[in-house]
């Protein structure tokens, strides 16, 4: 392959940055308006989120003996983390949120070995039912930011409704009429579209950004010590396995896209590398971090595959991260904007989902059972949480979050009945076998 040009390089770079730029700022903004972080916080939130997935990032493409997959892959936060951490946030503070993560990339880390091999308790049965449970559980936030935030004071007012149902038009739009890197920026530019017009309604106050500094250093333990509770490291661990599993689906895609074959090895420091940035992440109170597939998609389209460009990427995003001025001008985006695009975000989580389960092979009525009992329960705990309130405490780890319960219901019943041999299926195996012989 030709050199690319040092200005080359740097503008796919940039293109990179921006195609999952919308993702990863998101994410702080949501998390941190749901536990009611003021604007100070919510900017430092953006910035060490930005710095974060730098990190992760070259974490993972600068291949050595321990970690690193070595491919063109950018991280950034993981979206099915979003309820999970909301939900901590909420019950035990946001401590055990920062606890939780710190639990989990550690265990990432030593399972990192030997993960390809525990796959087989996470098929896309599994996968795809926690997916779709998830995204259900957190259209609630993207409807209440629609709305104006909940337990605003103009909840529901006309142009908070308009705003949020103009973006998520809007975003429509570009999806329909518009291809290559501008549709995959159809997030950001909606963001960027419904925040102008929401300016000229008064809703855009820009005092977050006049009072930010131009420069800072990460902070350990930002919010304070962490503290471990066993639910919530239950819960991390698992949003941590499913973001495994996406990730192990991106390294095959791009070990296709640049000719190389992935081995076993291969997969272990892909996965060490995501232990390590999930850690690092909840050491700086930031976020834990999956391979982002919508840069994959970048790279198709622009046919460049070296690792030049994502080191760019990088230090692209290493830099914003340490400039809190340009993280505070994310923080101005109005609740009822941030909603819009949530919507359309939210129902792609879904989607993802379901588009995992559509691996599943349907005509199997216990896989429709699986996904029957495994979302009725991760929903109905999520709806009622008070259901199971009388039983004994220590059984109450695993039944008090819906995501947590509905997830176990699908592994637990993935065993029961395509794990374990059942009678009818020994006898069917052995007649398959008489009949080839």
């Amino acid at each position: 392959m030709s050199k690319q040009s040092p200005l080359k390089v740097a503008s796919l770079g940039l293109q990179h940055v921006l195609a999952m730029y919308a993702g990863a700022v998101v994410i702080p903004l949501i998390v941190g308006g749901a536990l009611g972080l003021t604007a100070a916080q919510l900017t430092y939130l953006v910035s060490i989120d930005i710095l974060m997935c730098g990190i992760a990032t070259l974490l993972q493409v600068w291949k050595n003996k321990f970690f690193g997959i070595g491919l063109p892959v950018v991280l950034g936060c993981t979206f099915t983390a979003v309820s999970p951490m909301i939900a901590i946030g909420t019950q035990y503070g946001i401590n055990s949120i920062y606890g939780s993560i710190l639990a989990s990339g550690l265990i990432v880390i030593i399972i990192s070995k030997f993960f390809g091999k525990l796959a087989r308790f996470f098929p896309p049965i599994v996968t795809g039912s926690v997916v779709l449970i998830i995204g259900i559980t957190l259209i609630p936030v993207a409807i209440n930011n629609l709305g104006g935030g909940q337990g605003a004071a103009d909840f529901g007012d006309l142009n908070n409704v308009a705003l949020g149902f103009g973006t998520l038009l809007f975003i429509i739009f570009m999806y329909k009429f518009s291809s290559g890197f501008v549709r995959s920026i159809s997030i950001l530019l909606g963001l960027l579209v419904g925040t102008f017009a929401a300016f000229f309604l008064g809703k855009v106050d820009f005092s977050s950004v006049v009072s930010a500094t131009w420069l800072h250093m990460p902070h350990f333990f930002y919010f304070g010590t962490p503290t471990f509770n066993v639910t919530a490291i239950i819960t991390m661990t698992l949003v941590a396995i499913v973001s495994l599993v996406e990730s192990t689906g991106v390294y095959y895609a791009l070990g296709e896209i640049t000719d190389k074959e992935i081995s076993e090895d291969d997969l272990a420091r892909g996965y060490r590398s995501e232990g390590l940035a999930i850690m690092i992440g909840g050491l700086f109170n930031a976020f834990p971090y999956t391979a982002f597939s919508q840069n994959v998609g970048l790279i198709q389209l622009s046919g460049i595959k070296t690792r030049n460009v994502i080191y760019t990427t990088a230090g692209i995003l290493i830099f914003i991260g340490f400039v809190p001025k340009i993280g505070a001008f994310t923080t101005i985006i109005p609740s009822s904007v941030l909603g819009g695009a949530m919507v359309a975000m939210f129902g792609m989580v879904i989607a993802a989902g379901i588009k995992m389960l559509s691996k599943v092979d349907f005509a199997s009525q216990e896989n429709l059972l699986i996904i029957a009992c495994s979302v009725g329960m991760g929903l109905g705990v999520t709806v009622v949480p008070e259901l199971f309130a009388q039983i004994p405490e220590s059984f109450q780890i695993l039944t008090e979050n819906g995501i947590v319960a509905g997830s176990l219901t699908a592994i637990f019943l993935n065993i029961v009945f395509n794990i374990i041999p059942t009678k009818g299926k020994v006898k069917e195996a052995r007649i398959e076998g008489q009949n080839v012989a």
